[in-house]
């Protein structure tokens, strides 16, 4: 029987191998690349199934080989950053709108900068909560509870930079969007992924998760909050806590009471989540959930 090396050669043998071959009409041909190597090929559109099966395994074997057990998922607005930023931020908006007092746009821009300054203190919240979790693990030498964000800036950055301050690994499953930024610095680098289909980096978000912990953000956090209380209401994945910072964003945002009052929800629905207000809190309840 053939040795794996004979079969699925090298990168460098492969390229020693094309070095050697004398190009011909055959040769250069896209039908003599090899299969994996075709780029065109394996984004054809009936290579999708394949390609939907190669970003679900390879994370999966990574974080596998880095040993992660569970992970704790926090999300929240990319547009909320740190306090300093914010204020600057601010600071900005209203002296553009003092020159042009008339101008109704900057005026609103003013006033949504004053409610991100006024929601910046849960990027300093989202920080903290992610150096209490991923602390706590370090110090017990395992790789539970090892945060996971969608590795971009704002509440995600604060979650990441939270486990980097605890000299702690984090994991970010980021995505190709047309206006997406590059992965922030405090992702773990050998932990941070790339996607394309957001089915297969929802899956990665909750294969592991032991806990999904919510910041105020906007339709990508609420996607990923209705998806995950769904899946727990469907008994489609174990449950577990669902932790929402913020409650008087949340409930001007949804009325969830409107839900049970319309028939849509049940009454027991409203319990597969819980508001909480600082860091200490929602480790708590993580932590009396697991030890019980």
């Amino acid at each position: 029987m053939r040795n794996k090396r004979e079969i699925f050669p090298s990168a460098t043998e492969d390229a020693q191998a094309a070095e050697l071959c004398i190009p011909s009409p055959q040769t250069i041909s896209p039908s003599y690349r090899l299969a994996y190597r075709d780029h065109d090929f394996l984004l054809r559109e009936e290579l999708r199934p394949v390609r939907l099966q190669l970003e679900l395994l390879k994370p999966e074997l990574v974080l596998k080989e880095n040993g992660i057990e569970s992970t704790i998922v926090v999300f929240g607005s990319t547009r909320i950053p740190d306090p300093d930023t914010a204020k600057e931020r601010l600071t900005h908006a209203e002296e553009r709108a003092g020159k042009d007092p008339s101008d109704e746009q900057l005026a609103r821009e003013v006033q949504i900068a004053r409610r991100i300054a006024a929601k910046s203190k849960y990027y300093e919240e989202a920080r903290k909560f992610a150096f209490l979790v991923s602390g706590s693990e370090k110090a017990l030498g395992n790789s539970d509870y090892v945060v996971v964000t969608g590795g971009g800036p704002g509440i995600m950055e604060a979650a990441n930079r939270g486990a980097y301050d605890a000299r702690a690994k984090s994991i970010g499953l980021t995505i190709v969007l047309p206006f997406e930024e590059k992965p922030n610095e405090y992702t773990t680098p050998e932990l941070c992924f790339q996607f394309h289909y957001f089915a297969i980096r929802k899956m990665h978000f909750l294969i592991r998760a032991k806990a999904l912990v919510v910041f105020p953000g906007g339709f990508g956090t609420l996607d990923e909050l209705f998806e995950t209380l769904t899946l727990i209401q469907t008994k489609k994945i174990r449950p577990m806590p669902v932790l929402i910072f913020g409650k008087e964003y949340w409930e001007r945002i949804i009325n969830f009471g409107a839900l049970v009052e319309e028939g849509t929800i049940s009454a027991e629905d409203i319990r597969l989540f819980q508001y909480v207000d600082t860091a200490e809190e929602a480790l708590d309840i993580i932590s009396k959930t697991y030890n019980e």
